[in-house]
């Protein structure tokens, strides 16, 4: 079986089967992805492959630079995106939008 290339919170899953999430905010450790990137998707809890994505863009951003619009792209309000950044990523302050596209 092959690895997955990236991996989501389980809580996430259907949000991204159903394409209402359509980017995904991470931090250096995974900025090097580049557009045309075609990744196989795991489960971060178990690592269950669950889909394919193609990356369609990737770029830089704050955390206050994030707009409702980012927000909208996750599939929730923007002061629930900015605490889930924070639990995730408590002590860092850069970060890379990664559109996403499901291929199936």
């Amino acid at each position: 079986m092959q690895p997955n290339d990236i991996t989501f919170y389980q809580r996430f899953e259907a949000d991204i089967l159903a394409g209402r999430k359509t980017i995904t905010i991470r931090d250096k450790s995974e900025s090097y992805f580049k557009a045309g990137d075609i990744l196989r998707v795991g489960r971060f809890e178990d690592n269950q492959y669950f889909c394919t994505i193609e990356v369609l863009s990737v770029s830089p951003i704050t955390l206050d630079e994030l707009t409702e619009q980012h927000a909208k792209q996750e599939n929730m309000g923007l002061a629930e995106l900015r605490e889930v950044i924070k639990t995730i990523y408590p002590n860092e302050s850069e970060f890379w939008v990664i559109e996403i596209r499901l291929v199936n």
